[in-house]
């Protein structure tokens, strides 16, 4: 679904000075609110803190994330920053994707109308900002259905043996 969905961020939001997560709006919700669309994000922030007078930031997720959508690798470190302004995040860090047989760092996310600027520093993709609708799960990225699927097939016939 998200193509090149490697190239996610996260971001998060605030009108406060120094927002810790939680104060009524979610890290998605922030996302939104800076014209960037939820699936930036994997499923299962768990906090995040915003500096609205610089915009800078940092997201929180339980652990590393890994997961692969199409043919791209992608990788969220426990801990993700960067700068976020309306359409625009910088000095990201914490989020790689696997190009071929190399891990590269997304550097920075533009949103340009109904398309997304992801750039890896020497190279930049475009995609519609519609493949970034959902969450992806850590493990299965958008893949999750089939992989509950095939473990309860698995299931049953262990079960049936």
């Amino acid at each position: 679904m998200a193509s090149f969905f490697a190239f996610l961020l996260l971001l998060i939001a605030s009108t406060a000075p120094s927002v810790r997560g939680g104060e009524n709006l979610t890290a998605y919700e922030v996302l939104q609110q800076y014209d960037f669309p939820i699936g930036l994000l994997p499923s299962g922030v768990t906090g995040y803190e915003l500096d609205s007078s610089t915009g800078k930031f940092s997201a929180y997720l339980n652990g590393t994330c890994k997961f692969a959508i199409e043919s791209y690798e992608l990788e969220y470190k426990s801990t993700i920053t960067g700068i976020i302004t309306k359409d625009k995040i910088s000095s990201l860090k914490g989020i790689e994707v696997k190009v071929l047989v190399l891990w590269l760092n997304i550097v920075e996310v533009i949103r340009d109308g109904d398309e997304l600027q992801f750039s890896v520093g020497i190279a930049s993709a475009n995609f519609p900002v519609s493949n970034f609708a959902e969450c992806p799960s850590c493990g299965c990225g958008f893949d999750c259905v089939n992989e509950t699927e095939k473990m309860i097939k698995l299931n049953r016939l262990v079960s049936s043996a």
